[in-house]
């Protein structure tokens, strides 16, 4: 067996001497980035509190606080949006560094500046964030099955979200006294710091990113690709269990439809042929415009999976408002000892979330299902989290939304990654935008809701949202695969071409059978 996950000196290594963590199930390299990856974040959450405090002082108003939010949104939106096509011409990897060396300068701009910055310097520093953590993130993701391979992609992602988590909660604890001791200079310095951690360590590791033949961490390459029409997958290029044909069909196999995974056609055409119907993928987002080039391709499960996830964020925005609110109202004398309490229990419980995770069977994730199940749960959780119970209820309240919230984090990130290489990018783009998007809406909205309304009612009415999205995302995964099976012959082979179903030419099916990851 042959390690295809990392390059190696020397070409590739047997998988009988490779240096993996019995602990975690990835590799030793991955886990170095991710702990340079939670410096930065650290340095990101530290820095959401002393930027909000610095807007207000630059600026002088709430609505100058606002639109300095609003930038670094809005800004996170449009990088999402152009994630797949930035990814596309340069590798993850040399996005990852790039990100980070910019966030940096933005940030030592920022901190020799404090004294007297102008709100164009500022919101310039601003814009550069949203969109380099936005990008960078991105890239982050759809990184991680060619790091660590696609078996090993969920404890991967239990540990980017255990390490994120570890950091939210020192950011946030630490926010107050960097900014007291030293003033906003010294937390701005420490921010671009962090992402001057991250960029080393990228530098250092030379992870490989991308799964196109690109040199691995010190020079080994990754396998060839398929020679130039034979519409074979390299084994780097198709994930495992992504897009797995019903029945035993080889994927190679030409399909009564003319589908397959990267199927050659009647024509002899391979990947990215035109079909029997004589539409390609260039033809579909040609006719659909730019809806079509972002979307052509996605099953319906999984633009409902996304739609869910802005939703989710929308229904954060909620709690992440009105909880200064209930902490003045539970503690007025110590408001910050209960959030303190809140986030911290919260925190626990993402990383019993990974703890449980990671204990499955290896390579094995859950998909839409599972994903709307933990939203609902998380949903619940929040809600019950404000009506006013004691002290332990509340810490057990935000525990169990903690371990929804980490889980839902950890399923949802590798049901995505189960796509193939390049479509990943495409994916958590889309995804990037609609979370900002989501998040954006609901800090909005749930702040004006906040004057008229008591926490419980908005949160409420926010997280019922989410429930019942994640209810029709389970509606929908039914639909999909009820079709799958009446759309069969009693034989069991595919039916006649029907107009409305494919295969993406990646592999990733649009119409029946099983979709990877769930």
């Amino acid at each position: 067996m042959i390690d295809r996950t990392l390059g190696w000196p020397g070409g590739w290594r047997q998988a009988g001497r490779e240096v993996r963590s019995s602990v975690t199930g990835v590799d030793w390299r991955f886990r170095s980035l991710v702990v340079a990856h939670a410096v930065s974040a650290y340095g990101t959450y530290l820095n959401l509190i002393a930027l909000s405090l610095f807007s207000y002082e630059v600026t002088g108003t709430a609505l100058g606080v606002g639109a300095v939010m609003a930038v670094r949104l809005l800004s996170g939106v449009a990088a999402g949006l152009a994630a797949g096509a930035v990814t596309a011409r340069v590798t993850r990897r040399t996005v990852m560094v790039v990100t980070d060396l910019a966030q940096t300068l933005a940030m030592v701009v920022l901190a020799l500046g404090a004294r007297d910055v102008s709100p164009g310097v500022l919101l310039g520093a601003v814009l550069v964030l949203g969109a380099g953590n936005t990008l960078f993130n991105v890239a982050l993701r759809s990184a991680v099955p060619v790091m660590v391979g696609q078996e090993s992609r969920a404890r991967a992602n239990g540990v980017l979200v255990t390490a994120r988590s570890v950091a939210t909660v020192l950011g946030f604890a630490s926010a107050a006294p960097v900014i007291a001791l030293g003033g906003f200079g010294v937390a701005f310095a420490v921010n671009g710091a962090s992402f001057a951690v991250s960029a080393a360590a990228v530098l250092a590791l030379r992870p490989r990113t991308d799964a196109d033949g690109e040199a691995g961490p010190a020079g080994a390459t990754s396998p060839p690709p398929a020679p130039a029409g034979t519409g074979e997958p390299t084994a780097a290029d198709e994930p495992a269990g992504a897009g797995e044909p019903a029945d035993g069909e080889r994927p190679e196999a030409v399909t009564a439809r003319g589908e397959g995974r990267g199927a050659v056609t009647a024509r002899g055409e391979g990947r990215g042929a035109v079909t029997a119907r004589g539409e390609g993928r260039g033809a579909v987002a040609a006719r659909g415009g730019w809806l079509g080039r972002h979307l052509v391709g996605l099953a319906g499960p999984l633009l409902g999976l996304i739609a869910l996830r802005g939703l989710d964020a929308l229904a954060s925005a909620s709690h992440n408002v009105a909880l200064p609110l209930a902490a003045g109202a539970a503690e007025p004398s110590e408001p910050a000892l209960f959030m303190t309490r809140f986030w911290s229990a919260w925190a626990v419980g993402t990383l019993l979330a990974h703890q449980v995770l990671k204990r499955r069977t290896h390579g094995t994730t859950w998909g839409e299902r599972a994903f709307a199940a933990g939203t609902c749960a998380m949903s619940l959780c929040f809600v019950a989290a404000f009506t006013g119970p004691p002290a332990p209820a509340l810490i057990a309240a935000a525990l169990a939304a903690g371990f929804a919230d980490g889980w839902t984090e950890i399923v949802y990130t590798s049901r995505l990654q189960a796509a193939p290489d390049r479509q990943r990018d495409r994916l958590f783009g889309l995804s990037a935008t609609a979370e900002q998007s989501g998040f954006a809406l609901g800090t909005i909205t749930a702040a004006a809701a906040l004057e008229t309304l008591p926490a419980l009612a908005v949160v409420g009415v926010f997280h019922g949202a989410a429930v019942c999205g994640a209810v029709a995302l389970l509606l929908t995964v039914r639909t999909h695969r009820a079709r799958g099976t009446t759309d069969r012959s009693p034989t069991g082979a595919p039916a006649p071409p029907s107009g409305d179903k494919g295969e993406d030419t990646h592999g990733t099916s649009t119409g029946a059978g099983r979709l990877p990851g769930s």
